[in-house]
């Protein structure tokens, strides 16, 4: 037992000194080209210049996945994660692109067959950017070119240029005090009112000045030792599977009006989280009650809900008279089992509600698929039809897009499946297309018109699956026909003294909204604690049933370093991913730290944190 001990424990060691090691490199990288983690990439001719610094080589069609037509920066955070899906070409890759070239496996590319591939495939080289490699005598063998010894040149190359980055960093003590970049949440006193924008699935960087609004920055591990250290107060909770506090005694509910909607959190590739966003309209005054909890659509028998143990939140914001921003009122912190919820007064007017989750636990499965499920087949008369599971699969969708739960789906209502799926908008010309092919009650698609829909598509492509898998996996499925990467959840609104309206009327990240909102929520309900040596570096600790959040206020004129250290913790689970890591807050700024939430539900759960100022 000891022995396993040890070696899970070295295991742990080698992967954080590994993780170390990447953000490093990503730094030294970053800071080759920009003067600070807190500095944004602006351009396109910034993007390449800094993943040519971190050892990539990208073309224009991997520029143009990162920086699309709505991209106006990126940050830090951005270049992390496009450094871990865009990897360094190895040896054997760059040997067997010049392979197929060379088809009598010489060894050697003729220049002049050289001079015809590079200049016209791909991304086009110019006539004297082909002569400066056919000049280099190291591989230049009478009119003929040793690409084995280019790859030697190019990958030795490479590496020095990552070396320099790295070394600069190291003898520059300044920039090796910054440690690891993260953006922060300023101060400002309103919330920017929500507005129209592109698809989540088209455009991702629409807010760059603030962190995604599950404030799920990507986490820095870092071995930044420091001598001032604070811990948090010792948080021991028991098992929370039979937490349950009532909101509203069943008697009064009978009288109260109520008005429902659901909506669903979806995983993005890079791991942000989009969802509906609300607006609610009170007439009158009253006393209301708000709750939120994942719908439990029904399952193919033998598949488990993942879902349905992800945390669910509803932030509260106010319109005000100008309509410029929003004011937080309240978010939803009594618990009732899954359901988590808000009771009180209200006044007339709109407001805006806010879904919210960790992402503690709704985050990117590490879990290999094996097999892929089948689609559709065709039938005794040769007819395509969908199978037994995607069927199923398909009313399960059905279910999560229907927001008002009438069964049926209003052309809103399917453009936000569309615009979730495919980036576009069914307009009323195509509506009216719809409504004459396939079954439609009051203008409204039924259940089977919309399996119909799904048949012609793949009927259109003559059994190919294709397309339904990317409507799939954009809805949060894998190839499993599982449902993974996606939270559908339903909300109740409930009003004593009149009948309130609610309407989806986006679906994208929460952006700065919903991140202002958090860190207030936790900055006046939370615990503060200044950090040891430094009377201006505030650690706010707030905990709500089964999740506690930390939010770091830095009140200072500098930007500072907090190392985080949760190794005394037991039994939790935090949105990072990590047990160690460091964050970068801006001056004058606050900033999520981590969400924490128990690992295993039924068990007792420490939370224990260290921070350190590097």
């Amino acid at each position: 037992q000891k022995a396993t001990h040890w070696e899970n424990s070295q295991g742990k060691k080698s992967q954080h000194t590994e993780e170390a090691n990447f953000y490093m490199n990503c730094r030294a990288a970053y800071l080759t080209v920009l003067k600070s983690s807190l500095e944004n990439i602006k351009s396109r001719e910034q993007l390449s210049l800094v993943l040519q610094q971190a050892g990539r080589n990208p073309s224009q069609k991997t520029i143009n996945k990162y920086w699309t037509s709505q991209t106006t920066a990126l940050n830090f955070d951005d270049f992390c994660a496009i450094l871990k899906q865009e990897k360094p070409v190895t040896k054997t890759e760059l040997l067997e692109a010049f392979g197929k070239i060379d088809t009598d496996k010489t060894g050697y590319i003729l220049h002049d067959e050289l001079y015809k591939i590079l200049t016209t495939r791909g991304d086009k080289m110019t006539w004297d950017e082909v002569n400066t490699i056919t000049k280099q005598a190291d591989f230049n063998c009478s009119g003929k070119l040793d690409y084995s010894k280019f790859c030697e040149l190019y990958l030795t190359t490479r590496e020095r240029s990552c070396r320099t980055a790295w070394e600069r960093l190291e003898v520059d003590s300044r920039l090796r005090q910054q440690q690891f970049g993260n953006q922060a949440e300023t101060s400002s006193e309103g919330i920017t009112l929500p507005g129209p924008k592109p698809s989540p699935r088209i455009s991702k960087k629409t807010d760059q000045k603030l962190p995604k609004g599950d404030s799920r920055a990507p986490s820095r591990p870092s071995s930044a030792q420091s001598g001032k250290a604070s811990t948090c107060p010792v948080v021991s909770l028991g098992s929370s599977s039979n937490r349950s506090t009532k909101l509203i005694e069943p008697d009064t509910m009978k009288e109260w009006q109520c008005a429902q909607s659901k909506g669903c959190f979806y995983l993005e590739e890079d791991g942000e989280i989009v969802s509906h966003k609300y607006r609610v309209h009170f007439p009158q005054r009253s006393s209301v009650c708000v709750t939120i909890k994942p719908l439990n659509v029904p399952q193919v028998e033998g598949r488990s809900c993942h879902w349905l143990s992800v945390d669910t939140a509803l932030f509260i914001l106010k319109e005000n008279e100008t309509q410029e921003n929003l004011q937080l009122v309240s978010f939803t912190e009594v618990q009732n089992k899954e359901m988590f919820g808000w009771k009180g007064e209200l006044g007339s007017g709109n407001y805006w509600l806010l879904p919210f989750t960790t992402g503690c636990r709704l985050r990117k499965g590490k879990t290999p698929i094996t097999g892929e499920a089948k689609l559709v087949y065709r039938d005794e008369d040769g007819e395509l039809a969908l199978t037994k599971d995607f069927r199923a699969a398909l009313l399960d969708i059905f279910e999560t897009i229907d927001l008002d739960g009438n069964g049926l789906l209003s052309l809103e209502e399917y453009n936000f499946f569309e615009l979730r799926t495919s980036g576009e908008k069914c307009d009323e010309e195509a509506w009216a297309v719809c409504k004459e092919n396939f079954e439609m009650k009051k203008n409204e698609l039924t259940r089977q018109g919309f399996l119909d829909l799904n048949l012609m598509e793949a009927t259109d492509r003559e059994g190919d699956p294709s397309d339904l898998w990317v409507t799939l996996l954009s809805l949060g499925y894998n190839k499993a026909l599982e449902m993974t990467e996606a939270c559908p959840f339903v909300i109740d609104i409930y009003t004593e003294r009149c009948k309130p309206r609610i309407k989806a009327l986006y679906l994208e990240a929460g952006g700065s909204q919903l991140s202002r909102a958090v860190c207030r929520a936790v900055v006046s309900k939370g615990e503060p604690r200044v950090l040891d040596g430094s009377e201006n570096i505030v650690v706010h600790t707030y905990k709500s049933g089964r999740r506690i959040t930390s939010v770091i206020e830095n009140k200072s004129e500098n930007k500072v370093i907090i190392h985080v250290n949760n190794e005394q913790s037991k039994n939790c689970l935090n949105n990072r991913g990590l047990t160690v890591f460091a964050v970068e807050v801006a001056p004058k700024s606050m900033m999520v730290c981590q969400h924490v939430v128990p690992l295993n539900e039924q068990e007792e759960w420490i939370y224990s944190c260290v921070y350190s100022l590097v």
